[in-house]
């Protein structure tokens, strides 16, 4: 029996966890050749093998004294330890694996306090950040990884401000109690309403009664968490120092107002700055107008409240646009640039998405409207979404070759578009077919063309050969079963099945 084994060049320390968990496993279902193997190098131990021994053993047959040293060698092997440790965390709690999370933090104790990139809050703010709205405990257990969080935070995680701020982004309830629990969260006005601590937010009014600003951003948030009674005694608060406001929101009815605020979502995903809870009021009510496709109340808002188009509220116009176009309602983009906003001015240009939304779902339509805002960026991807083959075949010609998300975000937006002759053109220049192009987290472009019921697309891509058994990053799911999940399109799902059936 050989016990000796060699590393491979570029170790993988994942392989060789799989490898001690399949000893530890053979040996307690009995296997001759696993129970032999954990003798020659640990005779004395009782069996079964726990996964620590099932380490030890699988570290001595590749010689090295023990775990540690195995795991180190590796990390040698491939290079810069620390960001190879966090790739390798980064991935341990997207699966929600809290044990090999444990190794991790052992064999690499500086992951604690690596911060990332793009303020992403370390790993912390990594098991914490949630991919959407994570007010449904269903939906936090799906989109957060609080028992990974709270992994690190009992060993000691450092804990950034952004992190904090998050937990209010993203309502995510069981997270905001695990941090009160932990003693982590600030003490302030704002961070006891989004608990809905009732005596606490009186003590605290006490101390910070008199700031206006802190009153109107605490009430928001108890707005933001739905705790009425909470919201309720910082309204009137804000009210006692403001009589202008008591007035308006007096003219709806103050009971009417907070539920209002409490029931309405439209401001989410827009960098709108309500200065104080009637205008965070009014926005709201221009963005359910675009979502529910009311262009009259949208118009009137616009005229009747005209410090919404001004400079200081550029971000509410631009989420304006760029719901419109998601929704694909170009009337609302004409109907707010007819009132000459100050978005049209704005120098530079605000920082958008709506180019690449009319690209992505497929409102190649409204990019005429958009250019009136924004100048169309002169690249490959959005050559191709716009169809224009003989841009495309100069830019590949001039280039040679592009960097490959380029050319399979190009690939992904002439596909979507339904530009055929562009997309065959990529795919010959190295397009990946298969590309985890996404726009929102990895997936397969069969995957994006779902929602869109985008049969044309979706026929094309199969009949070129992609490979339909892809799953997404978050779900696991290939596009058949986001069909049938996720559209809940049974016909689709069945469609999907039945041509993969038939390659």
């Amino acid at each position: 029996m050989t016990t000796s084994r060699s590393l491979p060049a570029r170790p993988s320390l994942a392989s060789l966890r799989k490898q001690a968990r399949k000893l530890a496993r053979d040996v307690a279902a009995g296997d001759a050749a696993a129970i032999a193997r954990a003798r020659v190098h640990l005779p004395a131990v009782d069996l079964p093998l726990s996964r620590r021994h099932a380490q030890l053993v699988l570290a001595r047959e590749y010689g090295f004294a023990g775990w540690r040293d195995l795991t180190a060698e590796v990390s040698r092997r491939l290079g810069d330890d620390l960001e190879w440790a966090a790739a390798q965390a980064r991935r341990v709690i997207h699966d929600n694996d809290v044990a090999t999370l444990k190794d991790l933090l052992m064999e690499c104790p500086a992951l604690l306090s690596w911060q990332g990139h793009d303020d992403e809050g370390g790993l912390l703010g990594i098991a914490t950040s949630s991919y959407g709205d994570s007010f449904d405990p269903d939906r936090e257990r799906q989109f957060t990884r609080a028992a990974c969080a709270e992994v690190l935070i009992d060993a000691g995680a450092v804990v950034m401000p952004s992190v904090c701020e998050g937990l209010l982004q993203s309502r995510a309830r069981g997270l905001l109690r695990l941090f009160e629990r932990k003693d982590l969260l600030p003490r302030s006005l704002r961070f006891l309403s989004a608990l809905g601590d009732l005596d606490a937010v009186r003590v605290a009014l006490d101390e910070q009664g008199h700031d206006l600003t802190a009153v109107n951003d605490a009430f928001m948030v108890a707005c933001r968490f739905e705790h009425e009674a909470v919201a309720s005694l910082l309204l009137d608060c804000a009210i006692a120092l403001d009589s202008e406001l008591g007035a308006r929101v007096d003219a709806v009815g103050r009971r009417d107002f907070v539920r209002h605020l409490m029931a309405e979502r439209a401001l989410e995903f827009v960098r709108a700055a309500p200065a104080d809870p009637w205008q965070a009021f009014v926005m709201e009510q221009v963005m359910r107008a675009v979502q529910e496709g009311d262009l009259t109340p949208f118009i009137r808002m616009l005229q009747q409240e005209p410090w919404l188009l001004g400079d200081d509220h550029v971000g509410l116009q631009v989420g304006a646009v760029e719901r419109a176009t998601l929704r694909d309602r170009g009337e609302f983009i004409d109907a707010l640039l007819d009132l000459d906003p100050a978005l049209l001015r704005h120098q530079p240009s605000p920082r958008s998405k709506a180019i690449e939304f009319a690209f992505t779902y497929a409102r190649p339509h409204l990019v005429p409207r958009l250019t009136r805002i924004w100048p169309m960026p002169d690249d490959l991807p959005h050559a191709a979404g716009l169809g224009n083959l003989p841009r495309v075949k100069q830019w590949l010609d001039e280039g040679g070759t592009a960097e490959q998300h380029v050319l399979d975000t190009a690939l992904a937006w002439s596909v979507i578009n339904r530009h055929f002759d562009v997309a065959d053109v990529l795919l010959a220049h190295g397009a990946d077919i298969n590309t985890r192009w996404s726009s929102h987290e990895p997936a397969s472009l069969l995957h994006e063309l779902v929602f869109q019921e985008n049969y044309d697309s979706m026929r094309f891509l199969i009949d070129r050969g992609i490979d339909m058994t892809i799953r997404d990053y978050r779900w696991n799911a290939t596009a058949a079963g986001w069909a049938r999940y996720g559209a809940k399109d049974e016909k689709m799902a069945r469609w999907l099945e039945e041509a993969e059936r038939g390659r």
